[in-house]
């Protein structure tokens, strides 16, 4: 039945290995052009992520988890779905054209998580990270990046956010023809148009759960669609982008049209030469109260793209950095 369920869920070609299940060659599409946060643009609007040293708006980062959702459902069938887990950390920027293919490293026997990959046609990898269903008994490829983080030190645009700042809760839903705000200016049904992976779960009632489910990648546009009702005090206007991000089902799958609970937990701060990094635990709860998801996300704040950086660092800690 699992089999036959997996068979169900999506048409992609997967090649096999002894090691690996290995997806097809895709295009994913750019939907975040006209994304607005802060009153500006975004890293995926061209003119602002040339300035930044990029050669156009870049695709984000989620977009790529709906290239491993055939791997996992056919590797784990219904579990997938309903305990499936992506943890990724970003390696390099995909532009709209290039090709990528997305690689499951099959696990060891009588273990639940395994290493994914993406890379681009020229070797370039895209990402890295862990797949698992339910409790995997090991550090996902996230959990093991935080505990080896070196602190932020330093700060500037984020020298008033504190680690344990939780947000309110907030209610969210996503139904087909709902515009998702400025953070994600488009409907599900416009993604389910492009997405690189499709399958009827997503669009309708033909599924175990008798009840259109929302893909992987969307789960993170319904998770961040009211971050702006309740954002960190980060100092800006600046553009920040994706670097780590993990995608936890612990109850699901999620459901189009159903009212969902958030709440947002900052875990960590972290920085590198170019980005200062806010870390927030989000945690997804059902009408009932239980908890049916979580989301970590590293939002990378780029230091160039904040104009007083170097002024307000020297005001801060009385030198150049």
């Amino acid at each position: 039945m699992e089999n036959i369920m997996a068979a169900n869920a999506f048409d992609t070609e997967i090649s096999e290995t002894a090691e690996a299940l290995i997806g097809s060659w895709r295009q994913p599409r750019q939907m975040l052009q006209a994304q607005t946060y802060d009153a500006h643009a975004s890293i995926h609007d061209d003119a602002t992520a040339q300035k930044l040293g990029f050669k156009g708006g870049t695709i984000e980062g989620p977009t790529h988890f709906s290239q491993f959702a055939p791997l996992g459902a056919q590797l784990w069938g219904p579990a997938w779905f309903e305990t499936g887990c992506l943890s990724a950390h970003y390696r390099s920027v995909c532009y709209e054209g290039e090709e990528v293919q997305a690689i499951l490293s099959k696990p060891l026997p009588a273990t639940r998580q395994c290493q994914i990959q993406m890379v681009k046609r020229d070797g370039t990898e895209v990402l890295r990270g862990t797949a698992s269903v339910g409790e995997p008994h090991a550090p996902t490829a996230l959990e093991a990046r935080l505990a080896e983080l070196k602190p932020l030190t330093d700060p500037v645009i984020l020298r008033d956010v504190k680690v344990a700042q939780t947000s309110r809760r907030q209610t969210v839903r996503m139904a087909f023809d709902q515009i998702m705000g400025d953070l994600y200016p488009f409907s599900l049904r416009r993604k389910l148009a492009v997405i690189t992976e499709n399958s009827p779960y997503y669009s309708g009632a033909d599924n175990p759960w008798r009840r259109a489910i929302i893909p992987m990648e969307m789960l993170s546009v319904l998770f961040q669609y009211r971050s702006k009702d309740d954002p960190l005090p980060t100092r800006g206007p600046a553009v920040g982008l994706f670097a780590d991000q993990e995608i936890r089902l612990i109850k699901g799958p999620l459901f189009v049209d159903e009212d969902y609970e958030v709440e947002r937990e900052v875990v960590a701060l972290s920085g590198s030469r170019r980005t200062e990094s806010a870390w927030a635990k989000t945690r997804v709860f059902d009408k009932a109260g239980a908890m049916v998801a979580t989301m970590l996300l590293n939002m990378a704040t780029l230091k160039d793209s904040y104009a007083p950086y170097e002024e307000e660092y020297r005001s801060l800690y009385g030198a150049g950095r």
